[in-house]
């Protein structure tokens, strides 16, 4: 048997024993997650539902959640996916800082600016005088 077989053979077992190990510890943390939730931590489903946990009932494994204020939907606690991480207060007061330190608007666009067109108008100008001062040169050429 050939030695370099031997080599990629075990590389390939190595290379599986550390994907799964990613795997199940990722697998861990999720279910370490679902089994800490509670009320009114604002989660995620795998399906992409938002909402706010109103009810954790562990004898039948469901968690209910609220994403309209007076729906609640419910759920199994192995569906939800992940913690939805709100805004903090602390962010919004800084940028709200920036924007009276910059001044009276909250424009992002700087003084020396270029004034570009919302449309294609302006191409049509730019190539007709372009082609205009060609002519002007060939014919200047030619004299």
């Amino acid at each position: 048997m050939d030695f370099t077989f031997l080599i990629l053979i075990a590389i390939l077992i190595a290379v599986m024993f550390f994907m799964s190990s990613r795997t199940r510890k990722q697998q861990r943390e999720a279910a370490e997650f679902r089994s800490t939730l509670t009320v009114g931590t604002r989660v995620m489903t795998a399906s992409g539902m938002i909402g706010t946990v109103v009810d954790v009932d562990d004898a039948t494994d469901q968690v209910t959640i609220e994403s309209v204020p007076g729906s609640p939907t419910t759920w199994l606690r192995a569906a939800i996916a992940r913690k939805v991480e709100e805004p903090g207060a602390a962010d919004d007061a800084s940028d709200e800082a920036e924007i009276t330190t910059e001044g009276a608007t909250a424009s992002t666009i700087t003084p020396d600016a270029h004034d570009v067109p919302d449309d294609l108008s302006g191409l049509d100008t730019a190539q007709r005088e372009y082609r205009e001062q060609q002519r002007r040169d060939a014919d200047a050429d030619g004299k």
